[in-house]
């Protein structure tokens, strides 16, 4: 009988097939660039096949690797579904859970919910990677992480694959950033016929804030003069404190105004709405669900802008009631069925 194939090393395949590299693949399994290396090459040596190929810089997977990493990924669903059963029968959320999240939500949602696991659950072991929305439902959806946190907009709703399940944390609200010293600090609220003239501050073409600011902007009748793009959030508010321009901004992440910079409604708001995102094959799995609800939990708690240089919102201006997060339903429950395959945005 052939020795069997060590299932650490098919993983780390299936990652670097995912990934499309070995450093990514490491970045995702927590694991270093050479740890990977050495599970393929030991792959390799128990398969007697060539699973890599040199490409300039990189590494390509050769048609056996793609066909192996291909029933890697029925075994790893196989070996979830075996731990799901395990975990629920425990009754209580143990083993490992890889969470995915994208920048801001990283920075401005999840260390309070890690925190709040640690301490809750000992026996859960979290791990986190920061990444784009768009990739993790992907990273969901192939087995490479177990729940993700992205969102989507009204212009570029979140694609997701069949399988993959959803329930709605809450919505992010987006408001207009300006210089202390700009006329629209004196006003309640700003209307999007009034953003004509401006100079602003967003982040680079192909992110959704950029295209929401130019969609929104030529709507309205304006061509809009970019002065600035920059890619975090931190570093548009401060050149908006500087005095250099306006931005659109969400709430998440951001956190406290600097001086010199002044938030101000803008209405319609553009919102963004969060979504927690698993395997259907998971949801019953004790972890998930304290995960999503933990999530859901610490929402109302960080989804606003600090108060230093924030603006008194304008009457009538809370959440619409079918926005709310607590209206989505946890995994397991009858109302939390897959996403609907949607059309990526452009």
């Amino acid at each position: 009988m052939g020795r069997m194939l060590d299932l650490s090393r098919l993983r780390a395949l299936h990652a670097v097939s995912v990934h499309g590299s070995v450093a990514g693949a490491a970045a995702a399994l927590g694991y270093t660039p050479s740890a990977v290396s050495q599970q393929i090459a030991k792959l390799e040596r128990e398969t007697r096949t060539t699973l890599l190929e040199r490409r300039g810089r990189g590494v390509a997977l050769t048609e056996e690797a793609r066909h192996l990493a291909d029933t890697a990924q029925e075994l790893l669903a196989i070996v979830e579904r075996a731990e799901t059963t395990l975990e629920e029968r425990r009754g209580q959320p143990s083993g490992l859970l890889r969470v995915a999240a994208f920048a801001s939500a990283a920075r401005g949602l999840l260390p309070g919910v890690l925190a709040d696991l640690a301490r809750r659950h000992p026996a859960l072991d979290v791990r986190l990677t920061e990444v784009d929305p768009h990739l993790s439902v992907d990273l969901v959806a192939r087995g490479v992480t177990d729940l993700a946190v992205a969102h989507d907009w009204d212009i570029a709703p979140l694609p997701a694959p069949e399988g993959v399940e959803q329930a709605v944390i809450g919505d992010d609200r987006c408001e207009l950033v300006v210089p202390g010293s700009h006329p629209f600090t004196t006003r309640r609220v700003i209307r999007r016929a009034d953003l004509g003239g401006q100079r602003w501050v967003c982040q680079p073409p192909g992110r959704v804030c950029h295209d929401w600011l130019m969609r929104t902007l030529r709507t309205a009748g304006f061509e809009p003069d970019i002065a600035h793009v920059a890619e975090e959030n931190h570093t548009i508010v401060a050149l908006v404190a500087a005095g250099l321009g306006v931005a659109v901004v969400p709430r998440l992440g951001t956190g406290p105004l600097p001086p010199g910079a002044v938030a101000v409604p803008l209405e319609p708001a553009p919102v963004r709405r969060l979504y927690a995102l698993w395997r259907a094959g998971a949801a019953r799995r004790p972890a998930i669900t304290e995960a999503v609800r933990t999530l859901r939990e610490h929402w109302p708690s960080v989804s606003g802008l600090g108060e230093v240089g924030h603006a008194s919102p304008p009457p009538g201006t809370a959440p619409r009631r079918d926005r709310l997060a607590h209206e989505a339903p946890l995994p397991g429950d009858p109302a939390s069925v897959p996403r609907p395959a949607g059309p990526a945005p452009q």
